[in-house]
């Protein structure tokens, strides 16, 4: 393996296997920096990110929460619908109370979810720097269609995850703390559990929204095709809903709701594999048309 425009120790225009495993050595570093630092100033900010961020989702005044009992109280006023119970769409308007059953529970919380929220602000350095990484490896012309993919992976993550916390988590939290098996079984949510379905839900999602850019890179290396994308549309619809399933509650309005972006994705997804194989395409024609132009006036002279 030789990573082009990057030169080994002696200057030979191609790097070592170990000179390879170095520059790795220190985008990991320089990623792990970033989490940490980040880390570091989400711990500081406990305040902000447990009670506005984290807890905020369980309290009758989050956004998505409000949003919803209002949005059913316009539809029983004006469309005369849940007539009968207005409050149909009223999400956790009981408060969840939240217990640690361990002595530095809250300490190891308080960290664990700091390493989170570190985790998802470095995103963007993260995929810098492995893209700097394999940068050298990539034609010029490749390098420059590639250029966005930082800026749109790490858009698209955000969306990703603002998606699980706005929409996903709120619902969740209310279907998983009001269900029960029996009267007589009393929910006492322990923070940690509480606090790892929230995560997993956002970052399961924010990573789910990267298809189109993995459709790019594996139309890029010849993995994929926008025909076979298309063939097979009906087996990546089943394979959507069961990784709806897997990320969200179990019930059906949760698993549509994130079925139908993932969708929409899936068909961006094509759209973006249909670009690239076009320019491959465009590009290998040039490529034939120099090679044959410069055969002929080989040929000629």
């Amino acid at each position: 393996m030789a990573l082009k425009g990057k030169k080994g120790a002696k200057g030979d225009g191609e790097m070592s296997f170990l000179e390879h495993l170095e520059e790795l050595r220190w985008h990991i570093i320089r990623s792990l920096l970033a989490v940490v630092i980040l880390m570091i100033v989400a711990f500081c900010f406990k305040n902000v990110l447990f009670n506005d961020i984290v807890l905020a989702p369980k309290n009758p005044t989050f956004i998505t929460n409000r949003l919803l009992c209002q949005f059913g109280h316009y539809l029983a006023q004006h469309l005369n619908l849940f007539q009968k119970n207005p409050d149909v769409l009223c999400i956790n308007t009981k408060p969840v109370n939240l217990i640690a059953i361990k002595m530095a529970g809250q300490l190891t919380t308080h960290i664990t979810v700091a390493m989170v929220a570190g985790l998802i602000l470095a995103f963007p350095v993260i995929i810098r720097e492995f893209w700097l990484f394999f940068k050298p490896a990539l034609h010029s012309n490749e390098a420059k269609y590639a250029r966005g993919a930082v800026l749109a992976s790490s858009l698209l993550f955000f969306i990703g995850v603002m998606f699980g916390y706005f929409l996903l988590a709120p619902l969740s939290i209310y279907f998983l703390t009001s269900y029960q098996i029996s009267t007589d079984v009393v929910n006492q949510i322990n923070v940690r559990s509480f606090i790892g379905t929230l995560t997993s839900i956002c970052l399961a999602t924010g990573v789910v929204f990267e298809l189109p850019i993995v459709a790019f890179f594996l139309t890029k290396i010849g993995v994929i095709t926008p025909t076979f994308m298309r063939k097979y549309r009906k087996h990546a619809i089943v394979v959507i809903f069961i990784v709806a399933a897997i990320i969200t509650p179990p019930d059906v309005f949760s698993q549509t709701l994130v079925a139908i972006p993932l969708l929409i994705l899936y068909e961006v997804s094509i759209f973006i594999s249909a670009r690239v194989m076009k320019q491959k395409t465009k590009d290998h024609d040039t490529f034939m048309d120099d090679d044959t132009s410069a055969k002929t006036e080989t040929t000629t002279s």
